[in-house]
């Protein structure tokens, strides 16, 4: 298993750590071929959500990757995880290119490693954001029903906490 996202699975929300952790070993047990699924982002402050949304705009270098200002994302409560598929090209065991390849079937089981994630993650009730009007494929949530602007409210009322608790 991929140490990277074992740590990153800790920074969930407290509510979605078991669950995620649950996730991960499904999908660890579903690829089996040269490549693996790291869990690339899944908590992100007020400030790191503000500092990649000013990326690509307003003069500030590199590529727009987020239409999420901070407290609009549900990364910001912790309960969103972006996924990246991780390759061993050299098959010396150390996964070292990332692949967002999402027709790829690395494993050779005739179905895509992308969509084999997708199925696990919808299995214990995530929305996809390829599912969405505006793609967002490596993105997976658990809201809880909540919208980020509750969850914004939420975290006020309470001292401005990483993890609102409802």
């Amino acid at each position: 298993m991929d140490q990277i996202t074992l740590k990153r699975i800790e920074l969930l929300h407290p509510k979605l750590r078991d669950e995620a952790l649950a996730i991960y070993k499904e999908i660890c047990t579903e690829l089996k071929g040269k490549a693996m699924c790291r869990f690339a982002w899944t908590f992100r402050s007020f400030a790191e959500q503000q500092q990649l949304f000013r990326q690509g705009r307003n003069g500030v270098p590199g590529s727009i990757v987020t239409k999420a200002q901070a407290g609009d994302s549900y990364h910001n409560y912790g309960l969103a995880i972006d996924i990246v598929l991780i390759k061993d090209t050299d098959g010396n065991g150390s996964y070292e290119t990332a692949s967002w390849e999402t027709k790829a079937d690395f494993d050779n089981d005739k179905v895509a490693d992308w969509m084999e994630v997708v199925r696990i993650f919808k299995k214990y009730g995530w929305e996809w954001g390829g599912d969405w009007k505006f793609l967002d494929l490596p993105h997976f949530q658990k809201t809880f029903g909540k919208t980020c602007m509750q969850l914004k409210a939420i975290r006020r009322t309470q001292g401005g906490i990483d993890y609102p608790n409802f």
